[in-house]
């Protein structure tokens, strides 16, 4: 009995300790969650935020129910009802009633959108971003950040404001019909949005890239579809202590042609400025010598071959083999744009001006990066745990979009005593949430899938 007694002593205490450990292991998961938002706060409740992003001085100066920061915080929330809808929610959440209730008018939100500058949320992006980069344990590779860039269109509400400013997409059938062109900078191996622009159909995809490149940082990698590839975009990379590595078409260029047609797997090429680039080069002050980079040739498994362009030249540091993972690696971004289109119904607008569409926009870009970085120490948790599957696990994203929704006014609103808590329950949900990632599995594009259409007057029900 005694021997007994003394081993159900010693289990309770390892039990103990094992709590104090889980316990630990939680605070430590979520205390850089916490600070991100600490910070994030402090930067939308200071006096100098709030000038810099309202239209007029006398803007957001009495002590209204739609303040400057509340203002702010609703636009987090991933609004897809109603406006009405989506304010008598996001209230209720935040004033912890039983039932929503009309807190706030239509027309009142209406009327203070007016005086918030959409460039808030671009702010609080990129401060998002560099924080994480500062105190976050990023993924990289052999030491670069790789981001990829790409483009693509979405819809815009049918109205003569925004037709003007956007233009229009002719079909083959069908009227014409207003779009606007979005690009981004993402950090693939991370999953984060460097830097978004939804901008007019008219400006070209090159030209959103070089706006892309004020956020570049030295030791970035920049992966790059076929679209891309120009002396003076290559220039203006290299001009920024950043590096590249693009697929480039054998077709257009005489140079990569002829590499093609020789067979080999790689060669070192001074690539020439044409009259276009030159010219491009002068406008932006940068240099037109001839930039010395690298061919590589990559045999695809469906017997296609293909061509990049890189500045990486050093082939004993950067082996051929090790190319065709690496362009690869730019897919995510192609991911990232379906969940914006299917998951955050960046399409379903609030409004009908110009304004609410770069609103609209630059804030869900804001929450989906932030849900990002939130479960980002929770997905290093996952792979501790389940490190003996048969197939690496991953956080699910769209399961996380559904609980971020509601959440993110509690973390914004809730005092700042109460932030770590809440990330440790949102935490331990998302973690339960899990999917495996089965490697070499492929699926033919479907190009005839036709996305669901948002109409302001039927806004579905939340």
């Amino acid at each position: 009995m005694h021997f007994k007694f003394i081993f159900f002593q010693k289990e309770k205490k390892c039990l103990k300790k094992i709590k104090i450990l889980a316990t630990l292991a939680r605070i430590l998961l979520c205390n850089p969650c916490a600070n991100l938002l600490i910070f994030l706060k402090k930067i939308i409740f200071s006096e100098k935020f709030l000038n810099n992003h309202r239209n007029s001085p006398t803007d957001f100066t009495r002590n209204r129910k739609l303040s400057f920061p509340i203002l702010i915080f609703f636009f987090l929330n991933l609004l897809k009802g109603s406006c009405q809808d989506e304010l008598d929610h996001f209230f209720k959440i935040r004033e912890s009633a039983d039932i929503p209730f009309k807190f706030v008018s239509k027309a009142a939100f209406t009327n203070a959108r007016k005086k918030l500058k959409f460039q808030a949320f671009i702010e609080l992006s990129h401060a998002l971003v560099r924080f994480f980069q500062k105190y976050f344990p990023t993924k990289k590779w052999k030491g670069f950040t790789l981001l990829a860039i790409d483009a693509s269109t979405v819809k815009v509400p049918k109205t003569p404001e925004i037709i003007e400013h956007f233009g229009t997409w002719k079909p083959k059938k069908g009227k014409p019909c207003p779009v606007a062109r979005i690009s981004q900078m993402f950090d693939v191996l991370n999953k984060i949005t460097v830097d978004a622009i939804i901008s007019p159909k008219k400006i070209g995809e090159r030209e959103l890239a070089a706006n892309h490149f004020l956020q570049l940082m030295m030791g970035d990698l920049i992966l790059l579809d076929r679209g891309y590839p120009a002396f003076w975009l290559f220039a203006l990379i290299m001009s920024l202590d950043a590096q590249f590595c693009a697929r480039i078409s054998y077709k257009k260029w005489s140079i990569v042609k002829a590499f093609y047609n020789s067979g080999k797997k790689e060669k070192i090429i001074h690539l020439n400025a044409l009259y276009h680039s030159r010219r491009k080069c002068e406008e932006m002050g940068l240099s037109s010598e001839p930039l010395k980079l690298r061919l590589i040739r990559v045999e695809l498994d469906n017997g296609e071959t293909e061509v990049l362009i890189t500045s990486l030249i050093d082939k004993e540091k950067y082996l051929h083999s090790e190319f065709i993972d690496l362009y690869h690696e730019r897919w995510p971004v192609e991911e990232d744009f379906k969940t914006m289109k299917l998951r955050l119904e960046i399409e379903n607008f609030t409004g009908k001006s110009v304004h609410s569409v770069y609103q609209d926009f630059h804030a869900k870009v804001f929450t989906k990066n932030l849900l990002a970085v939130l479960i980002h120490p929770a997905q290093d948790a996952v792979d501790r745990e389940k490190s003996n599957r048969k197939y690496r696990h991953q956080i699910n994203f769209t399961q996380a979009l559904s609980k971020i929704k509601d959440t993110v006014v509690l973390l914004f609103t809730r005092p700042e005593a109460m932030i770590q808590r809440l990330i440790s329950k949102f935490l331990e949900v998302v973690r339960k949430t899990t999917e495996p990632i089965r490697p070499g599995r492929k699926y033919p594009r479907n190009h005839k899938i036709k996305r669901k259409e948002f109409y302001p007057c039927y806004k579905p029900v939340r």
